[in-house]
C-alpha cells in the first residue's frame, strides 16, 4: 500500500544538508526518507512532552478525590 506523500519546499542550512546528504549516502537511503524520519522523530518527541489529555483528566480527577490523602503522604515522606 503506498503512502499518499505531500510535496514541501524549504530552505535548509547548506551544511546541515549536505551532512544529511552523506548520511543517506552512506546508508543507501534516498534523501526524502532521511527526512522522513528526522521529521517523524521531531514530532514523536514534542508529543511526548505535552502530557496527554486523557492522562492530566484523570491526575486533576484523583487530585480532587484524593488531594488531603496526597498531602498527608507527602508530609510522612518528608519525615524519613
Amino acid at each position: 500500500m503506498t503512502i499518499p506523500r505531500e510535496k514541501i519546499v524549504a530552505r535548509v542550512d547548506r551544511d546541515l544538508l549536505t551532512a544529511i546528504r552523506r548520511i543517506a549516502e552512506k546508508e543507501g537511503r534516498p534523501l526524502q526518507s532521511i527526512v522522513e524520519d528526522a521529521l517523524g522523530a521531531y514530532v514523536e518527541k514534542h508529543d511526548k512532552s505535552r502530557p496527554r489529555v486523557h492522562v492530566m483528566s484523570a491526575y486533576e480527577s484523583s487530585l480532587e478525590r484524593f488531594g488531603s490523602l496526597y498531602e498527608k503522604l507527602s508530609i510522612l515522606e518528608g519525615m524519613e
